[in-house]
């Protein structure tokens, strides 16, 4: 395996600032939500946001699934700081300064993608007891552009400087263009290039552009499920 070195392990993918506060029944009542849960907001959750931020104790995380493996492997590693790159769009607004604040603090070395179109995207994690229900808002992680921030060549040359890729499939809803282009910088250039499957929908739904990027792919994650709707989806026996 690579040696650990700056700017080694490079990640891509929706980042999200993740806001965690303790609620109470009323609260999931309020928006809808039940005790144990993963879903995309809807309209009728915009409120929950502004909501959860004002509660006595909250706790802000860099997130987003790509960004918290890469995150995770950083502080494996602990040094050097800035083995792990990470690429992703936000919104200029308070929330994005918040997570560039976080991922720095992680000693992620992120570069985001920053427009004004879409707010920065956040994932409120309503906790009560044992349970946690998250509710993600995509926002400004749908609007990345690979011709306005891969393509750039001070960006291009983080990436050519990585020897190990890490990308969630749920960046295939946003940018599998971006995708393709790292995975055949590193099938041409002998590196490891590797996907989770992210989810059932994404081999349900975005099986084209998943199959793709498959012959490029190094190495697969996914759980049991996920692995069961891939099989099914490609008729495997």
């Amino acid at each position: 395996m690579p040696t650990a070195g700056e700017n080694t392990l490079f990640g891509m993918g929706n980042p999200l600032l993740d806001i965690s506060a303790v609620v109470d029944k009323d609260f999931l009542d309020k928006f809808g939500l039940k005790p144990n849960d993963q879903i995309l907001a809807e309209d009728r959750h915009k409120a929950l946001f502004e909501e959860i931020v004002k509660r006595n104790k909250v706790e802000y995380h860099a997130g987003g699934s790509t960004q918290n493996s890469v995150k995770i492997a950083q502080w494996m590693i602990q040094k050097p700081h800035k083995v792990a790159t990470f690429f992703g769009c936000i919104g200029t607004d308070g929330f994005g300064e918040i997570l560039k604040k976080k991922a720095e603090e992680a000693h992620v070395d992120a570069h985001y993608y920053e427009q004004n179109e879409e707010p920065t995207g956040t994932c409120a994690a309503c906790i009560t007891g044992d349970n946690r229900s998250l509710v993600a808002n995509l926002a400004a992680a749908n609007c990345y552009k690979k011709e306005k921030h891969l393509d750039l060549d001070g960006n291009w040359e983080l990436v050519k400087k990585a020897k190990v890729y890490y990308i969630a499939g749920f960046f295939l809803t946003v940018s599998p263009e971006s995708i393709l282009k790292v995975a055949k910088h590193a099938s041409e250039n002998n590196k490891i290039f590797s996907v989770n499957l992210s989810a059932p929908f994404i081999s349900q739904f975005f099986k084209e552009p998943l199959m793709m990027i498959m012959p490029y792919v190094d190495i697969l994650f996914g759980n049991e499920t996920e692995a069961a709707t891939f099989a099914k989806e490609l008729g495997f026996e």
